[in-house]
Formats: structure tokens, sequence, C-alpha cells
């Protein structure tokens, strides 16, 4: 059974294969749909891979019309945490008892679905069945009465993206991809003027021994990152930096006792991550590594500002821009939100809008009372020659990059005031926490005072906040995400830290999923952790908005 047959006069398919393999199966689908003149408008491949870190890559395609994620992950696994509508099922491999995927594969197929097998066992055939699946001999499909639950309306391809940094440029780049026509509002006069201004950003992954949430995200948006800039050009070609890896050293002997456990459980293979001891560390880095260290080999650096650039540059005819905007409020005007600037004149207007004004969403009222913080972060520029010659970023409490255009970059502070000037006490704090790094008791001991201040959006868990905006006043009583009240239109991509190089392309791709109600690229668990209505539920069961931040 060809699902190439059922998918004519669809705006969306989407084909959920227990069985990538060597990939043919999918490159065909594509093939075909590309040389089909009624083809659907959009084309979602979901398909079980090995071979991969656990969790769901999406991969991007030459097409944006075209999707393929690829989930490590036990079926039933898989499809537990799977947001998707299945229009076609390939089935293969399942020899053997299971028929727990059969409930899983019910509640995600689409109406008439189709399901296609290479051999199944009779319990497993009797389990579909009695899932509302009906056999014949072409196949199956899913046959049941049971109402499939309603996906919310597409809203017209027209949105506000308030912020030209990391997140609002991602946000603008991944809508325009999709046909949105995007108005990005910038209270600067050009984009990543504020955290994403920096000279050097560090692009690295994070692990952790029992692979939490901040650990699964932070792999799953690094991956889909390094695969996304390529698709722009590519680090040290049309972004400015460079894929020179990251060497993380351990921060004593404590912290290299848990990475030998790690490395040890076999879950990341060497080019993700490799543990190294000290010998061979500091051989690779030319300077001590007394407790070892993790070697991110596609780890590296880039200027955050010309990643901004890149994303603009791939939004094309279809980007408005409205920099210079100063500061914006919203006012609701009929079925639209209008962002007006401090004068009241209005500056635009759309059904959908996406704030992803960093640490200065909360002067915007429908957000005033999100629990976001603006950390303070220094960061110390130094004439590279006056320090060692660094084959990879340096990492440990501080951070030190390689030589760009002649200089370093040192830092970052960790500050709780709102002081945007550069200070002597904070380059202090860099450059003591830099000597302790490479072992060089007077580095930097002459250095003038340079570098740049950015405040960095920080939500107290440390995490995101990636969805509809909740409505504070009219949250009532529920104790559920999905009946959270919301603000009808308005969409958050917020709280990024330190992490937003890599976090942006990534909760901006699940931000526009959820928008055209397609296969999100993140398993579900992860998905409602991100939930900007978490904060809701949080504070009705503590009685208050969380404030304060949660420890590193």
């Amino acid at each position: 059974m060809n699902p190439s047959r059922f998918w004519q006069g669809r705006e969306r398919y989407t084909v959920f294969d227990t069985a990538y393999g060597s990939g043919a199966r999918a490159a065909a689908l594509i093939a075909a749909w590309r040389n089909d003149p009624e083809r659907p408008a959009r084309l979602h491949i979901v398909a079980l891979g090995e071979g991969l870190l656990p969790g769901f890559h999406r991969i991007p395609q030459p097409e944006p019309e075209v999707t393929l994620d690829l989930l490590n992950a036990p079926l039933d696994a898989a499809l537990a945490q799977l947001a998707a509508r299945i229009d076609f099922v390939q089935l293969q491999g399942l020899r053997g008892p299971n028929t727990g995927f059969a409930r899983g594969l019910a509640r995600l197929a689409a109406a008439d679905a189709r399901l296609a097998f290479d051999w199944l066992e009779q319990e497993q055939v009797a389990a579909l069945m009695a899932q509302g699946f009906v056999f014949d001999k072409g196949g199956a499909r899913f046959a049941s009465r049971k109402p499939r639950p309603p996906l919310a309306p597409v809203p017209a391809r027209q949105a506000v993206v308030i912020g030209a940094g990391l997140a609002g440029c991602a946000a603008a780049e991944r809508l325009c991809a999709r046909g949105w026509e995007v108005t990005l509002v910038e209270r600067h006069a050009g984009p990543a003027r504020e955290a994403s201004g920096n000279l050097a950003g560090i692009f690295m992954p994070l692990l952790s021994k029992d692979d939490n949430i901040p650990t699964r995200l932070t792999r799953a948006a690094y991956l889909y990152a390094l695969r996304y800039w390529e698709r722009l050009g590519g680090i040290g070609r049309a972004i400015e930096g460079a894929q020179c890896g990251v060497m993380q050293l351990a921060r004593d002997a404590a912290h290299a006792q848990a990475s030998r456990a790690i490395a040890a459980s076999g879950q990341y293979p060497r080019a993700f991550a490799e543990w190294l001891e000290a010998p061979a560390a500091a051989g690779l880095l030319g300077l001590p590594a007394p407790d070892g260290a993790w070697l991110f080999r596609s780890g590296g650096w880039a200027r955050p500002g010309s990643v901004c650039e890149a994303m603009l540059d791939a939004c094309g005819t279809r980007l408005t821009r409205r920099f210079g905007s100063g500061s914006v409020h919203l006012a609701r005007v009929g079925e639209e939100w209008e962002v007006r600037g401090a004068d009241g004149a209005p500056i635009a207007r759309a059904a959908t809008v996406v704030l992803a004004s960093g640490a200065d969403t909360p002067d915007i009222a429908q957000a005033a009372r999100l629990p976001l913080a603006a950390l303070r972060g220094q960061v110390t520029h130094l004439d590279a020659a006056t320090l060692p010659r660094l084959p990879f970023v340096l990492c440990r409490e501080a951070y030190l990059t390689p030589a760009a255009g002649g200089i370093a970059c040192a830092g970052a502070t960790y500050d709780l005031d709102p002081d945007p000037r550069l200070r002597a006490a904070s380059q202090d704090e860099n450059l003591a926490r830099l000597r302790a790094l490479i072992a060089q008791p007077g580095a930097g001991a002459d250095a003038p005072l340079a570098g740049r201040v950015g405040f960095r959006c920080v939500a107290p868990d440390r995490l995101p906040l990636v969805g509809a905006l909740p409505d504070f006043e009219g949250a009532g009583a529920t104790e559920r995400l999905r009946d959270v009240a919301r603000h009808p239109g308005l969409y958050s991509l917020l709280g990024y830290a330190s992490r937003g190089l890599i976090w942006a392309p990534l909760c901006a791709e699940l931000l526009v999923s959820r928008l055209e109600n397609a296969p999100l690229p993140l398993e579900t668990s992860l998905v409602d952790a991100l939930d900007p209505a978490r904060f809701v539920l949080r504070a009705r069961r503590t009685g208050r908005v969380q404030t304060t931040l949660a420890p590193d």
C-alpha cells in the first residue's frame, strides 16, 4: 500500500513509519511528493530510527513544506510521547507478542487513516481491530466511530513578532518558511542589540546521569541547531564563528568521578561527548586539566548577531521590519492585537503575536505576571595576544573563546542588579575565574576595562517559556495545562537564559508547529515542561507566583 495513493487534495499528510532503516522509504516518499502535481501542501514523515541519541530528532529538509522526524525510542513510548495526527501508518518488523502499540496508534490516527504492514501476529491484528482498525486484503484503515478531537483552526498566516534577538529572529524565519507574512518589531535600530549582542556565544550540549528535562531539551536543541545552521549556510561561512569544539574542564575530583560514570554508561557516543582523563585533556589543550574534561567535538562558538542576520536574510520578502520602535504595548482590537508605541500610535497589527522580547517582556501588561528575572551578565574582552592560543572554546565555571578579530571573550557574571555599565568589580570576577581556568595567575593583570553587559531573561526553573501565553486572571481552578485560560493569539518565546543560541531554533520550530497543528518536534513531556502556563498551576498550588531562581 503506497501512502501517495491517499494524499490527493489534502492540505497536510502525516506518515508514521516504524522502521526508518536506511531512509530509502522516506526518500522515495519525498520524491513521490515532489513529482505529484496533486500532492498535499505539507508532508510530514515521522519514523522510528536507530543509531541516534535518545529522543526526537527533527531533520531540516530542502523544502520547508517537508518535515522529517526521527524518534529513537521504543514504539509504545514513542507513540505515548508523540503529538501528531497520523494519516498513514507503515508497520514493519513487529514480530513478537507486543500489542500495546495499538492503543497509541488509535489515539493518534486521523479519521480513515490507512495502515500497511509486512507482518502482524494474530494477537496484534486483534488488538488493532479492538481499537477500531478494519482489515482487508490490501491493508487496514481506521474506522472507529469515536469522534476525533478537533484540531484548532490554523490562524491566518500573518503574525507580529516583538523582539529581534535570537528568539525573535528564529521565530520570524520559521514563520516565513511556512508561508507566513511577518512583521518584526524591535525597540532598537537593528537586531541583536540586547542579550544577543555579545561577540561570541558558545554552543555545546548538557550532560547528566539521569538524562533530566534540561539535558534532553538542550540535546535536542543542540542537534537541531547544528543541522539548522547548515541550512542557513554554516558556521564559519554564512555565520561568523567556528565549530572548533568545546572542552569543559571538570570542576573537581567529585565532578570528574560523576563524569566517568556518565561516560561508562555508554549513553553518549564519543563523537557527541568524549570524556578525557587529565593527561589526554591536557595534551589536546596545551594547558593543565587536573581533573580531566569533556570534549564536545561538534561544539564551538558563534557571534549571535551574525546568526540573527542569517535568519533574517532567509525570511526574504515575507518579512517586514519595524525597527527603532522604542517601548511598545499591546491592545486588543476586535479579533486582533495592535502593537502600539509609547505615544499610543499603532505600529503593527495581527491576530497572532509572538513575544520574544527577553528581559523587556514584563513591561508588556499581558506578560507582567510571568515570573521572569533579568540577570546581568558582563563579558570581558581581552587582547588575545596576551593569552594562550586555544584550540577549543574552554569552559568550567567561566568560559574563554579562541581569538576572533584579535579579541578573546571571557565571562560571564551572573548579577541581580540592573546596572548596564561596565564595572571593574565584574571584570575582576571574570579575570579571577579566567586565571583559575587556564592556571595562569597573572593573566589579564593589566587589561583595560573592556567588554559588554547584557541581561538574560531567566525563569525560576531555568527552562524557556514556549507556547500560548496564560491569562492569570482568567485561569480559574483548573489543574491541567490544557485547561488553563490563554490570551487568544498571544504566544511567548522567552526565558532562554544563557542558552539562546541553541534553544532559539528548536523553540521557534516547536511554536510554529503548534500554530500549524503539525507534528511537534519534541516529546510531549518536554512540550509540557516548556508551557508558560506551568506557572499558573504552580501559583495555585503554592498560593503565589514563584519569583526566585532555582539554583544552577
